[in-house]
């Protein structure tokens, strides 16, 4: 008889990948399906990452290299964070992973015990619960609303805070809203981290160079409490570089020599032609990724444009990432052919059966009462998908 560990049975499939793989499978039995769940560029690694990619096969660079990440890459990556940023790290306080979603898995199973309290601003990121969760830490989910774009206020922070909180975990822009911190909302946050001397948190950045309003604000930029922010990015989302698997984390010295311990003994290195790619992207300026960047936010106003068609969706407007996060409640209760849309889960299978589109429910992110939709893809595409779902949502009574 199959026994798997309690570890694994406690942790959930990540729903954004279980929607992608029925999306998959129901292609491979001929059926048109539109996958607006995953969250991935659908622009190719531009050029100049390429080459040093195929530069570094050539010149055979195939060997192990230091568990952190080479150090030119490390210097490489201080160097960004000092031009687009203005963070100061050494490269003895940076660490290179295979992917962002590793890099926070190290610092959580380096800082958690079982017990400890982390603080999680909702709707979040899928996989902050179930890494939590490995490291038997105990989730404070704080509500971010709609009316607020999602964002948390430092008041609601300080509130959730008891003598068990050691960690907060955000994401600025964040994945599922979009929603973006500006500089004001971080201070007031730091204020309040500032007061409690063992606790941390992890800002993820990764959606860093997708942001409609300007410049990006980093968490780790006030001295105050920089010496306990664990700042997280990489090359997925900014540089069209998804299936590459290149992380970043920077973080204090004694944090990232943990997380170098820890990593060593689960995946070593990332690959050593990953991180020659990685280099040249560091290097390039960040007005290089800015045709994305407009791209995106050219698919968001088409896509919020045509939502405005759809009955029952109530909508924000995110201000980074590539994601919009419509809250469908007035849809609960309504049917069709016997179906009742109960929430947002229900919702989600319905338009994959009955429109052919993929989307995430808000479950997946801690409120079932929304859906995630991810606009990466063409605009003929996201035209087209908002056409069926329309029509499917006009079924229902």
């Amino acid at each position: 008889m199959a026994h798997l560990s309690d570890r694994i049975n406690l942790i959930s499939e990540s729903q954004t990948i279980a929607m992608a793989r029925k999306s998959r499978e129901l292609k491979a039995q001929g059926i048109d399906i539109i996958s607006l769940s995953l969250g991935e560029p659908d622009f190719a690694t531009p050029e100049v990452i390429k080459q040093a990619a195929i530069k570094a096969i050539n010149d055979n660079f195939s060997y192990y290299t230091h568990v952190s990440g080479y150090i030119e890459l490390r210097e490489a990556i201080a160097r960004k964070f000092k031009r687009d940023n203005n963070l100061n790290y050494t490269s003895d306080e940076i660490v290179v992973s295979t992917g962002a979603k590793q890099s926070i898995a190290n610092a959580v199973l380096c800082l958690i015990n079982p017990g400890d309290e982390v603080l999680i601003p909702t709707p979040f990121w899928v996989s902050y619960l179930e890494i939590l969760k490995l490291a038997g830490g105990v989730p404070i989910m704080i509500d971010a609303e709609i009316e607020n774009d999602f964002k948390v206020t430092a008041a609601q922070i300080e509130k959730h805070i008891t003598p068990k909180t050691r960690m907060m975990i955000f994401s600025t822009p964040c994945n599922p809203t979009g929603s973006v911190y500006n500089k004001q909302e971080l201070r007031e946050i730091a204020d309040v981290i500032k007061k409690y001397d063992e606790l941390y948190i992890i800002s993820d950045e990764i959606y860093e160079h997708i942001n409609f309003v300007g410049g990006h604000e980093s968490m780790a930029q006030f001295d105050d409490i920089k010496d306990r922010v664990i700042t997280i990015n990489g090359v997925s989302k900014g540089f069209a570089m998804t299936g590459w698997r290149g992380g970043i984390m920077a973080a204090p010295k004694w944090i990232a020599q943990a997380c170098d311990k820890m990593q060593g003994q689960f995946t070593s290195a990332t690959c050593s032609i990953t991180q020659k790619a990685m280099l040249a992207a560091m290097d390039l300026p960040a007005e290089s990724t800015h045709y994305m960047r407009d791209a995106f936010l050219k698919r968001r106003d088409l896509v919020l444009g045509l939502m405005k068609d759809i009955p029952g969706f109530k909508t924000n407007i995110p201000q980074g990432a590539f994601y919009v996060y419509p809250e469908v409640s007035a849809l609960f209760g309504k049917s069709y052919n016997g179906f009742v849309i109960n929430n947002a889960t229900d919702l989600s299978m319905y338009l994959l059966d009955v429109a052919f589109v993929a989307l995430v429910p808000g479950a997946a992110f801690g409120d079932d009462k929304y859906i995630r939709f991810s606009y990466a893809t063409s605009e003929d595409k996201l035209i087209e998908a908002l056409k069926r779902m329309k029509e499917a949502i006009e079924k229902l009574n």
